[in-house]
């Protein structure tokens, strides 16, 4: 039987691929925390977890008439963003794949009634928000998959998807790491303006209400209240997080949805992405020896 052996939010906002003196300069003479606290998660999380294979909830990958999760045995090449390629160009990557996780996790969806896919077509494109990640936390012929971010999915779809693949994880003899590859609430400053909001602090966030808005989702999630972040999902789509925050639904529903009581540990601090609310949260995993998805034992 597999098991999910740790999951996290975790932000892949390109100012973690600036170099160092670059992200420096622009975070008035510090270092972004998004950056260090990377650093730090692989070292306290990734490193000292027992795993097999990563499954990234891409936010970046938005599919239109189904979730479609990667089955190559390896993905390798040059990436060039198309968003930012001043920032982030031809960065190599050599990836090995878990095609039978892809087919276990697709057969569990259309068993489910769910549009889910395996697919391991050659050209198929690989978006930075599995490959910034990849840069910082990937270890050598260590397995990951991405999956897409259905952009016609509802908050409950995103939740019956995670279940899909908690169920195909448990299935095969597999422990697995979900990363859920993105921000919180998501809306950027003018281009006119941004480049004088480039700094981490929260200050900088578009508008007080989505800070207030992030700061409570990042407090229940420290806490373990899953619940209460699925529940209050109506309000939270009025500050537009990320892909409707179908990343971090799918990873909660992987976990148990609204049962999930698996407390939260922040790598890093709540800092400013041009606008965008970024986060790392870690839920339990290693460093604390408790199930993930499991209430923690009192």
């Amino acid at each position: 039987m597999g098991d999910i052996v740790g999951a996290g939010l975790v932000s892949h906002a390109p100012v973690i691929m600036f170099p160092e003196e670059v992200r420096i300069k622009e975070n008035k003479g510090r270092d972004f925390t998004l950056a260090t606290g990377l650093r730090r998660l692989r070292t306290e999380e990734i490193e000292a977890a027992d795993y097999d294979t990563v499954v990234v909830f891409d936010s970046h990958w938005a599919t239109t008439t189904e979730v479609v999760i990667t089955a190559h045995p390896r993905r390798a090449g040059l990436f060039t963003s198309d968003e930012m390629p001043g920032a982030i160009s031809r960065l190599p990557y050599d990836i090995p794949g878990d095609p039978e996780l892809a087919a276990a996790v697709a057969a569990t969806g259309r068993k489910r009634a769910l549009w889910v896919s395996a697919n391991d077509d050659p050209y198929l494109p690989i978006h930075y928000a599995t490959l910034n990640l990849w840069t910082y936390l990937g270890q050598e012929g260590r397995p990951w998959v991405s999956v897409s971010v259905c952009q016609t999915a509802t908050t409950e779809d995103f939740l019956r998807v995670g279940e899909a693949v908690g169920e195909a994880v448990a299935g095969l003899d597999r422990k697995v790491l979900l990363i859920a590859s993105g921000g919180l609430s998501h809306r950027f400053w003018p281009l006119a303006e941004l480049r004088g909001r480039m700094a981490g602090d929260p200050g900088n966030i578009v508008t007080p209400e989505a800070r207030a808005a992030d700061e409570r989702r990042i407090a229940w999630l420290e806490a373990g209240r899953h619940d209460r972040v699925i529940a209050s999902m109506p309000e939270y789509l009025r500050f537009a997080p990320e892909a409707r925050f179908g990343h971090y639904l799918m990873l909660a529903g992987a976990l148990g949805g609204e049962g999930c009581q698996a407390p939260g540990r922040r790598y890093g601090e709540y800092e400013n992405g041009i606008g965008t609310g970024q986060v790392h949260i870690w839920f339990a995993g290693p460093t604390d020896g408790r199930a993930v998805g499991r209430p923690p034992q009192r």
